[in-house]
């Protein structure tokens, strides 16, 4: 049997639309912000190598190399791709798990989520992410996707009149073919 909520008049809209134990759940994957101080942190903890670019992502910072994304901030602390043997022992380290980005358990096996305690072990946090950067360096290129076929809004492909598919520029929009002038 479920606990009683703590305030039931601030959340009695939520139990008229949810269970108690759904609300429970969802709750619990309340999502938490990136701390701005662990910004300044991170850049400083990542390689210096002109290969590293770094992008937002989770409301946070991330850093890849040759298309793969190979560490991140997430909640508390950093999210890292590591080689096998270096991801064994980023799992054993006290409060290390996988990266489960939803808390609802279905994990990316190949991610690990380090303990929040690095972010205040510079040295260390920055010695994990140079072991991921290499990991990932050593990964083939991801390749540019390639362009999708247009498609009409009941998501069928789009077609000319004589039935052929219409081209499709790497922009992702419909190439314009001159039609040929009758005499």
């Amino acid at each position: 049997m479920s606990p009683e909520p703590p305030n039931r008049e601030l959340i009695d809209g939520l139990i008229r639309t949810y269970t108690w134990e759904t609300w429970c759940r969802l709750r619990a994957m309340a999502w938490v912000k990136v701390p701005p101080d662990n910004h300044p942190i991170f850049h400083a903890a990542l390689p210096k190598d002109p290969r590293i670019e770094t992008m937002k992502m989770f409301g946070g910072v991330a850093a890849s190399v040759n298309g793969h994304v190979f560490a991140g901030l997430f909640g508390l602390s950093t999210m890292l791709l590591l080689a096998e043997p270096d991801r064994a022992e980023a799992l054993a380290l006290p409060g290390a798990a996988l990266f489960d980005p939803m808390g609802n358990g279905r994990v990316r096996s190949d991610k690990v989520m380090l303990p929040e305690r690095l972010m205040r072990e510079t040295a260390e946090l920055r010695r994990w992410i140079a072991r991921a950067f290499k990991a990932a360096a050593l990964l083939p290129r991801k390749g540019d996707k390639p362009a999708r076929p247009a498609k009409t809004k009941s998501g069928k492909p789009a077609k000319t009149k004589s039935g052929k598919p219409v081209k499709v520029a790497k922009s992702g929009k419909p190439v314009k073919v001159a039609k040929p002038r009758s005499s």
